[in-house]
């Protein structure tokens, strides 16, 4: 069983525009409406591929009533922590030619005793929990220490705890020694302040967050594959794409795939390009079932081509 934490989750609807024209009347084409943030993202990973996962997230005002509504629709146990802010609503305007234009609200400020009654709604949540997930932003009224607050709790109950975020949040949490990070290569670049340029400069920062507390490093480099970087080594992954069709959500498919297949190891990074390769076939941020996997098209080296430049550099 998979507890995530989603201390920022957001309704987020999905506008289809033909094109995005500053100032005009723009009519949709189509309209989407999801539960959203990075953990319920993994969480709603988790329930497609048929396993329990438990979302611990704060909810406040209609908007949060709703994407509690639509994650029990899809089958995964809520455990809100009520808070007096509404839930935030994020805007998302995707054109005929791809681009997507994000707009995401800042969501409630957090008061202390709601800070504290998260953590422990997750300390109550995770007894027997296979690994909790923290995921996504902090919000207004939490402190960048926060998330290191909850991979020490995580860790004094004997619970296995991975963690995707960025900033000053990522950097703190490093010294609770949390057993896997998964950054993307901006957020990897922004952690050791320097950029990026091959798949050997995304693997130099991802030990150098190794030797800062993090047991393993899971790195996602968009269409160049993932790095899965512990205490035995390292080793690349990647996957066969013909087209892609949406990456939003793709790194929490990924990072679900890596918990449910028991993250550590070569082949819990397999699960992980899988998980991620067929997201991104997916309109959206429909998360993909076993149905959708190509495990064929999937390869896994520990010879790392440190010398591929990446198709996007990060500077």
């Amino acid at each position: 069983m998979i507890v995530t934490v989603t201390p920022n989750p957001s309704l987020d609807r999905t506008y289809e525009v033909p094109a995005l024209d500053r100032g005009e009347v723009v009519r949709a084409t189509g309209e989407r409406v999801d539960p959203g943030g990075k953990g319920v993202n993994v969480s709603r990973a988790v329930a497609a591929a048929g396993q329990r996962t438990v979302a611990v997230l704060p909810l406040g005002g209609a908007p949060g009533a709703l994407v509690a509504e639509l994650l029990d629709a899809q089958g995964i146990e809520v455990a809100p922590v009520p808070v007096a802010g509404a839930t935030r609503s994020n805007i998302a305007l995707a054109e005929s030619d791809g681009v997507l234009t994000k707009i995401n609200a800042p969501g409630p400020r957090l008061s202390a005793e709601e800070q504290e009654r998260l953590l422990e709604t997750v300390r109550r949540q995770s007894r027997g929990a296979d690994w909790i997930a923290c995921c996504g932003s902090l919000p207004r009224g939490l402190a960048p220490s926060w998330y290191a607050d909850l991979v020490a709790r995580a860790h004094a109950a004997g619970v296995r705890i991975a963690l995707d975020t960025s900033g000053p949040a990522l950097l703190q949490a490093l010294r609770e020694g949390p057993d896997v990070v998964k950054p993307n290569a901006e957020e990897l670049a922004e952690a050791v302040g320097r950029p990026l340029a091959t798949v050997g400069d995304a693997l130099k920062a991802a030990e150098e967050l190794r030797g800062l507390g993090a047991r393993a490093v899971l790195a996602s480099l968009g269409a160049d594959g993932q790095l899965l970087v512990d205490g035995s080594g390292a080793w690349y992954g990647s996957a066969r794409v013909d087209a892609v069709r949406s990456n939003v959500g793709a790194g929490d498919s990924s990072l679900a795939g890596f918990l449910i297949a028991g993250g550590t190891g070569p082949e819990a990074l397999a699960s992980a390009v899988a998980h991620g390769a067929a997201a991104v076939r997916l309109p959206g941020s429909v998360m993909p079932t076993p149905d959708d996997l190509d495990p064929a098209g999937v390869t896994v080296t520990a010879q790392v081509p440190v010398d591929r430049a990446l198709t996007e550099p990060v500077s």
